[in-house]
Order: C-alpha cells, then sequence, then structure tokens
C-alpha cells in the first residue's frame, strides 16, 4: 500500500507560515522536489535544519529520495561518533553552521522565478518504508535507535490529529517550541502539517516574548506546542499571548496546578500527550481536569509479567512493553505512575522519582526541580537520593522544611542543591547522563542529613 506526502490540502491550501507569509501545497512540493534532485547518495539524512520549515522540506524530500532521517536525541561528538557507527553514508543537511563532523550539503532556497509546471503530482510513498530513525531521548540512560515505517507515522499523526479535533474543517495555525528533530516535535509540529491539516510556523521561539511574538505572526486559530517548562516560563513572564485555541504539551510530566493555571490565564484548553520514542503517542488526557489518560482510537493495553504492561493495535506494527508503571482503569483508560526505571526503594519504602519531582515543584517559589539516584558504586554500598532545586529567593532550608511536609522522610535527598538552571535539552527533557554529571559537581551530603531517617 502506498500513502501520500501530504493529505487533506488542495493545491492553495497553506502548509506553513515564514515571517508571516503564507506557503501553501504547490510551493512546498516545488520545494521538496528541487531539494530532492540536490541529495548526495547517501542514504541517511542527519536534518540538523533550526527553520522548522526548512526542516519539514528537507524530510519530505529525504523521503521522495528514498532516503532515511536519522533523528538523535543529541548531537555530541559522542553521539554523531555513534551515528557514523550505525550510518557510515550518512550526511547533514544544515541551514546553519553547526561544526558537525559530517559531509554536509547546505540547504538552498529555490529560485522562485525558475519556470514551474502548473501541476504537480502528489508523491506516493509505499507504507512499508522506513523513513526515519529516532532516538530515545537518554533519560534513564543510553539513547537507543527506533526505526519508524511511513505507514505507522502517517496513522500515528492522524490519529492524534483527530483526538485534538484538528480535523473538524477549522485550520489551525500551529507555533511549536521544542525541536522538530525530537519525537514529539517531528509529532506535533511537522509531520501534523503534512497530515493533519495544520498550517504550522516555520519559527521555533524559547523566550516568552519571541513565542508570543511568533503567536502574533499566524492567523486564528491558534496552537501552542510547548513543553511544562515553557508554559511555566511563559506564564511567569506575563507577556500578552494572542487568543489561543489550544495548548498541546509533552516531554514531561505536567503538575495538574501549572495546566490549571495556563488554562485560566490563556483561556483556552491544555492537552497532554503521552507517548514514547517507541510507541509515538498513544494518548492523552486534560490534565487541569482528570489525572486518567485516555488511549488513542483502536489502541489496547495488556497486562505483562511482572506488572509490566504493553500496547498493541492501530499504528502499531508489533505490541510494545511500556517502561511505565500503568494503572489500568478500564478499557479506555488509565493511571500513569512513573516510569519503572524511576521506582526507588529505600528502607523499605517504594516511590517513584516523578512523584517526588512533582512534590518538588508544587513547593511555592520552585520554579524547577528534580531527584536523582546515581548509581550505586558496589553491591553493599550505601547510595542516597539527591535534589537540585531551581528556587530563586528561597534558600536551603526553607526549601527542605517545605519538602518534608510533602514527602515521607526516608527519601529526603540528600544532599538538596540549589542551583541557577537545570541542564534540560531542547525539549525540556534531563538526559540522566547531564544530571550525572551535575551530581559530579554536586558539594558531599552534611553531616545531620547522613542518617537515611534525619530531617
Amino acid at each position: 500500500m502506498q500513502l501520500p506526502l501530504v493529505s487533506r490540502l488542495a493545491a492553495h491550501d497553506v502548509l506553513a507560515w515564514r515571517n508571516g507569509h503564507a506557503v501553501n501545497l504547490r510551493e512546498f512540493l516545488l520545494d521538496v522536489q528541487a531539494l530532492a534532485a540536490r541529495l548526495p547518495p547517501g542514504r541517511h539524512v542527519l536534518n540538523v535544519c533550526q527553520d522548522r520549515y526548512r526542516f519539514l522540506a528537507g524530510f519530505a524530500a529525504s523521503v521522495m529520495a528514498g532516503k532515511t532521517s536519522l533523528l538523535p536525541s543529541t548531537r555530541t561528538p559522542e553521539a554523531i561518533r555513534q551515528l557514523r557507527d550505525l550510518a557510515p553514508d550518512a550526511f547533514c543537511l544544515s541551514d546553519h553552521d553547526d561544526g558537525i563532523d559530517l559531509p554536509h550539503v547546505a540547504y538552498a532556497e529555490r529560485d522562485a522565478g525558475c519556470a514551474a509546471p502548473a501541476e504537480i503530482d502528489m508523491p506516493r510513498i509505499d507504507a512499508e518504508r522506513i523513513v526515519a530513525q529516532v532516538f530515545t531521548s537518554g533519560s534513564t540512560g543510553t539513547p537507543v535507535p527506533h526505526a519508524k515505517a511511513w505507514g505507522a507515522l502517517v496513522g500515528c499523526v492522524q490519529s492524534g490529529a483527530s483526538r485534538l479535533g484538528l480535523l473538524d474543517g477549522r485550520r489551525h495555525a500551529l507555533v511549536g517550541t521544542v525541536p522538530a528533530q525530537h519525537m514529539y516535535g517531528f509529532e506535533s509540529t511537522a509531520l501534523i502539517a503534512l497530515h493533519g491539516g495544520v498550517a504550522m510556523s516555520a519559527e521555533q521561539p524559547f523566550y516568552p516574548a519571541d513565542i508570543a511574538a511568533a503567536l502574533a505572526r499566524i492567523p486564528a486559530p491558534r496552537m501552542l506546542v510547548t513543553s511544562p517548562v515553557h508554559l511555566r516560563a511563559l506564564l511567569d513572564a506575563h507577556v500578552r499571548i494572542p487568543p489561543l485555541d489550544l495548548l498541546l504539551s509533552a516531554t514531561a510530566a505536567l503538575p495538574a496546578d501549572l495546566a490549571q493555571l495556563a488554562e485560566a490565564r490563556l483561556q483556552a484548553p491544555l492537552l497532554e500527550i503521552y507517548g514514547s520514542t517507541e510507541t509515538g503517542q498513544i494518548a492523552t488526557r486534560r490534565t487541569a481536569q482528570t489525572d486518567l489518560w485516555e488511549l488513542l482510537p483502536d489502541l489496547r493495553l495488556e497486562p505483562e509479567a511482572q506488572g509490566h504492561v504493553r500496547v498493541c493495535g492501530a499504528h502499531l506494527a508489533q505490541a510494545q512493553v511500556l517502561h511505565d508503571v500503568i494503572e489500568i482503569v478500564d478499557q479506555r483508560r488509565f493511571r500513569l505512575h512513573g516510569r519503572s526505571a524511576d521506582m526507588v526503594n529505600i528502607a523499605g519504602k517504594r516511590s517513584s522519582l516523578a512523584h517526588l519531582n512533582h512534590q518538588l515543584a508544587s513547593i511555592p517559589g520552585v520554579r524547577d526541580g528534580a531527584f536523582f539516584m546515581p548509581d550505586a558504586e558496589t553491591d553493599d554500598s550505601v547510595t542516597r537520593l539527591m535534589a537540585f532545586v531551581v528556587a530563586p529567593g528561597l534558600d536551603h532550608d526553607l526549601v527542605r522544611a517545605a519538602l518534608r511536609e510533602r514527602i515521607d522522610p526516608v527519601f529526603m535527598p540528600r544532599p538538596l542543591v540549589l542551583v541557577d538552571a537545570l541542564p534540560r535539552n531542547a525539549t525540556g527533557k534531563l538526559p540522566r547522563s547531564a544530571l550525572h554529571a551535575l551530581a559530579m559537581r554536586a558539594p558531599p551530603p552534611q553531616i545531620h542529613d547522613s542518617s537515611p531517617h534525619a530531617d
């Protein structure tokens, strides 16, 4: 079976907004066709274009040329070395000076003055063809690649767009604060323009004033695709935000109080996406109103051995075991209790890092924070929880006192370290390697904190 490169759009429908100007489907296909003809023979493409439109055109051109896009979670020298081992023929498609040690192709704009055919045939792609290798974030260890077939990506994006109400005839315009190279941004800011009936903004704003300005440059109805970190910064800044019709969040757990504040302040529903690199998006919830997740259509959860759960059906070619602690409520709904790898057991008591992080973030004055459990140095060594907190205006003792009211004493972090910022990546996630590096620079615990039951 073959599926079109773009669906739900006519030739003159707007697919993207660039610097306040509309780009229609016909212009996009011309750009893709021209770029595909310029790509070198290598079968693997590392697409690092910062302009979201250029990224999407580069991805589509790679699909047309029969190539596979590599979408790693990070582009450190070590990550690039791993990519070269995985795909020795890889080249880099870029629209900026990135310093990446791979053969390069510079993105070039199509000459709009050249003659173009009046009609352009819509490319059709084999549904089984692998078009991307997407890598896990490394938040719990080493990033792992996962192959993505064209049909699975299209099915997943269309199912998610239907759940969000984007296929009801109203053409939303979208601004995303997360990069298109990561799974959430890939699906919800890039592929959604190809198969979700949404016109995307080419911008990737980071600061609150830039987010507001990017939203002002697109027409209503508007949607904002973001993360809890970006959302909190946006609300704290008190900038004027143009009217929104929809907010979307993922990459990290969204506190209910933050979701409620966002809906009240921005006067728009906020939906949170649950998914993974392995599965793509599989569930949503309106976090301001419920803690229950609802599966996308035609997906189901099945219990596995040792308390694990797997998800099956719809766009998934095969069942995938979820790396989270899941409580199945009924056929459509479930509760999420944190990642399996996040579970900690101290003095016979169990909790999850996600729960502890939520309690830390709920302290008034705390802008960001994360617990970290270092690896045990030996089998009989004592490993203690640590926490890193961004809380301007609060001191160590105030944070500890507030935290003591919220969690069991055995989970009090030793040490608790106040920092200016956490080493989050572009999607707002905290790779374990980054937390480990922060932990290596942390001061040793105070003497009065040495007992696991100390206050």
